[in-house]
């Protein structure tokens, strides 16, 4: 099926770029562009693209404004944040208020294939270079899940393993930190996979984040 993207950068030669790249391949068409973020929020509710490619530095509206306007006004719509800026609570920020991903101009041409790929399937993408920021300085400790959570379909001891592995634990200390087998926490890991629906370790830190589970440490 056809992925319709929305691309909203205030370079027009950056946005001339992705679009080349994007008209390559078979399963994507760009619907429409802007370097503008009232225009951004305007044609996504015309449009109603499948993936919004957000520029962090339009002029028109602060960024975050624009992210929270396109989360309100077309929720069926995936945004990939695109930015220049890898700094720990701004990258928070993004995912707390909605974004499915982030990604770096920096990254390759392959990262952004694997970004777009994830979000046409509904997940999530975080790019190689914040994910660290992310489990190792941002995340610091949970707090209480919502009642009707996506949560709600994990046990607590999966909860636990969950939080763990977005605070980039490894398997063997997981294991040795709660008494139980490297075995058994491989079976709870694919078991959280499974029930979420999220098969990578950035979609899980993602979804970890933006649930509460895990968040920065103020």
């Amino acid at each position: 099926m056809l992925c319709r993207i929305l691309l909203a950068d205030e370079s027009p030669l950056f946005r001339a770029g992705l679009r080349a790249l994007l008209e390559q391949k078979q399963d994507y068409a760009v619907v429409g562009e802007t370097g503008d973020g009232v225009s951004a929020v305007e044609l996504a509710e015309q449009l109603k693209p499948d993936i919004i490619m957000l520029d962090m530095a339009l002029d028109a509206l602060e960024s975050e404004e624009v992210l929270r306007e396109l989360c309100l006004r077309v929720p069926a719509s995936m945004v990939l944040m695109l930015s220049a800026r890898s700094e720990l609570e701004f990258v928070m920020k993004c995912l707390q208020q909605g974004a499915h991903g982030f990604l770096l101009k920096t990254a390759t041409v392959l990262e952004l294939e694997l970004a777009l790929q994830a979000l046409k399937n509904g997940g999530q993408y975080l790019s190689s270079a914040v994910l660290p920021l992310v489990i190792g300085q941002a995340v610091k400790h949970s707090r209480k899940r919502h009642a009707g959570s996506s949560t709600m379909q994990l046990t607590t001891r999966q909860l636990e393993i969950l939080r763990l592995i977005a605070r980039g634990e490894s398997t063997r200390s997981i294991a040795d930190g709660l008494g139980l087998s490297v075995k058994t926490v491989e079976a709870h890991r694919s078991q959280i996979m499974h029930r979420l629906q999220i098969h990578d370790i950035p979609g899980l830190v993602l979804f970890a984040v933006r649930e509460g589970i895990i968040r920065i440490n103020d």
